[in-house]
């Protein structure tokens, strides 16, 4: 037996689990491998996430000095304009504050979860 450990998925709140599973596989290309009014799971290229319906739940607000995102996640595109204009048409909301342009985008899925797509693949050491 190992001790090992392996991220098995991310899992997000939302207010509508297949809804938000529905607008990740269209974007990503995976597909919803398991829903129901609780719990969603998308299998992707690069992994699985899955989403739990929060009745209560609030988006992050961002940018907001007083108010932490919590997380956010990040797409390896090769071509920004191509990925924006997939994101926007599946429902996603670009913000208009953009740190990295030259790189990464940022939006908002539409449960307001910032995600970001990025054409830098580099991670340091």
């Amino acid at each position: 037996m190992s001790d090992a450990i392996r991220l098995s998925s991310v899992a997000l709140e939302c207010p509508d689990a297949r809804r938000l599973a529905a607008f990740y596989a269209e974007i990503t290309g995976g597909r919803v491998t398991f829903a129901n009014d609780e719990w969603a799971t998308v299998n992707g290229p690069g992994g699985r996430i899955d989403f739990q319906t929060a009745p209560g739940h609030l988006p992050p607000s961002w940018p907001d000095p007083r108010a932490s995102m919590q997380m956010h996640l990040d797409f390896f595109v090769e071509d920004l304009p191509a990925a924006e204009a997939r994101v926007l048409a599946a429902g996603a909301r670009k913000y208009a504050l953009q740190p990295n342009a030259d790189h990464c985008l940022v939006y908002a899925d539409p449960a307001g979860h910032p995600f970001c797509l990025t054409t830098w693949d580099e991670v340091p050491a």
